[in-house]
């Protein structure tokens, strides 16, 4: 059977400052390896060579994957303005025994190795309260049902697969709900959810914990890869440490804050104290 795979990666993972700023989040090194080099490794060994990237912040640096690689870019312009759906769309012609994948998972063993007849959504298991997207499954594993927010229940997270009866469907589905401005600001995921009921089958695939791995903020981040609690690797971080007379270590808890475009504006704690940092300038919060 042959497979192919999309990797989305046109998103700026604003939940990621500083360091988003300054490097999409698929391009970060993780225990040694760039996050998106590693999947794309991972693919290539599963026999997976048809493999295309879908850019849009920063595109210009994922540019050298296409040569170190041989994978294709696309690149979606309306990535700041739309949600990954517009992502989808524009490789919906691609979808056949597919792989949907996110730039940002980092996957300790090769899952795309095993071959699968059924498509299938990757999840872990969350213990307690989960804001995540939660599924719910028939007895042969079967999702019959996804919604956002839960407790002690298997959620969404990692890679997706699509065989080409599911793929065919879908697209059909998403082109047509393409058309109305409130899907574009959605999820794929949204839209399957929607349909759900009217879709091949999608069944759960269970990973357990360590797995797969994905970082939200840089807290996580040091959690998993202990190297960044002493280095960062942002100059936005290190001028930070700089002006506080402190160590990057000392330095946690970036949140983001909504502003305009171009204008880098987050808060960040000091040991126990609350900065705001304000395109460039550092005031106590």
């Amino acid at each position: 059977m042959q497979r192919n795979a999309v990797i989305l990666a046109a998103g700026t993972s604003s939940r990621f400052v500083p360091l988003s700023q300054e490097l999409p989040k698929g391009l970060i090194e993780v225990k040694g390896e760039i996050l998106i080099e590693r999947q794309i490794r991972q693919l290539r060994e599963a026999g997976i060579s048809d493999i295309c990237v879908i850019v849009g912040y920063k595109a210009e640096m994922f540019s050298y994957l296409c040569e170190k690689f041989g994978v294709e870019t696309v690149f979606n312009e309306d990535y700041a303005k739309y949600n990954n759906t517009s992502s989808l769309i524009r490789v919906a012609d691609r979808l056949s025994n597919t792989f949907i994948c996110s730039s940002d998972n980092y996957f300790s063993g090769n899952v795309f190795i095993p071959e699968s007849e059924l498509s299938y959504y990757s999840a872990c298991y969350a213990y307690g309260a989960t804001s995540e997207y939660c599924i719910t499954t028939d007895k042969k594993g079967i999702i019959k049902d996804v919604s956002v927010g839960g407790e002690n229940s298997w959620y969404m997270v990692g890679h997706a697969y699509f065989n080409d009866g599911f793929s065919q469907s879908f697209k059909s589905i998403l082109t047509a709900e393409y058309a109305n401005e409130s899907a574009r600001h959605q999820y794929w995921e949204d839209i399957y959810i929607k349909h759900i009921g009217s879709l091949p089958p999608l069944k759960i695939n269970k990973y357990i914990d360590g797995q797969i791995s994905e970082f939200d903020t840089l807290d996580e981040l040091r959690a998993f890869d202990a190297s960044y609690i002493n280095d960062t690797r942002s100059s936005v971080i290190k001028a930070i440490a700089s002006d506080l007379n402190c160590q990057e270590c000392d330095l946690k808890c970036f949140s983001r804050i909504q502003n305009a475009p171009g204008h880098l504006m987050f808060e960040f704690m000091k040991r126990d104290k609350k900065y705001l940092y304000d395109n460039g300038k550092i005031l106590p919060a």
